[in-house]
C-alpha cells in the first residue's frame, strides 16, 4: 500500500512540474512576442518612429500593415523620402527588404518603422514572418 502511495505522489509531482514549466514557457513567450524592436540601427532613416496613422487611410508616404497586406500594395516617391509604415493589425509584422537593404525586425500592433530611400530604383519588400505578405517602392 506505502508504495502505491508513493508512486501515485510522484506522478502527481512530475505532472504539477510539467504543468508549471509549461505555463512559465508560455509566459515568457507571451512576454517576448508583445515587445516590439525600438532600437536605431545607427544608420539615416532607420528606427521606430511616432507615425501619423490616422483612422482613414494610409497618409503620403506612409503604408499601412493591415488585413495581412500592405496598403498599399505599391508606392512611387522621389529620391530622399521617408516612408513610414504602421502595422494596423493586432498581430507582430515587418518591413524586409529582400535585398537586405532595410529590415524593420518586429513591429508589434499600433507599431511604426520609417526608412529614407536615398537612391533611385525599384525595391521589393515582404513580412519575414508572414512571407505571403509582399509589397514594392518605386524610387524616382
Amino acid at each position: 500500500m506505502k508504495i502505491q502511495i508513493k508512486i501515485m505522489k510522484k506522478s502527481v509531482d512530475s505532472k504539477s512540474r510539467l504543468l508549471i514549466g509549461a505555463s512559465l514557457l508560455v509566459a515568457v513567450l507571451l512576454i517576448l512576442n508583445s515587445c516590439s524592436k525600438s532600437s536605431s540601427y545607427g544608420m539615416s532613416g532607420m528606427g521606430n518612429t511616432g507615425g501619423t496613422g490616422g483612422t482613414g487611410g494610409p497618409g503620403t508616404n506612409e503604408v499601412f500593415i493591415q488585413g495581412m497586406a500592405f496598403n498599399p500594395s505599391t508606392i512611387t516617391v522621389t529620391a530622399g523620402t521617408t516612408i513610414t509604415w504602421t502595422n494596423k493589425d493586432a498581430i507582430t509584422h515587418t518591413v524586409t527588404s529582400d535585398t537586405k537593404l532595410f529590415d524593420s525586425g518586429s513591429i508589434g500592433a499600433n507599431g511604426t518603422y520609417s526608412f529614407t530611400f536615398a537612391t533611385a530604383g525599384s525595391f521589393s519588400y515582404h513580412c519575414s514572418v508572414h512571407p505571403t505578405m509582399t509589397a514594392s517602392v518605386t524610387v524616382n
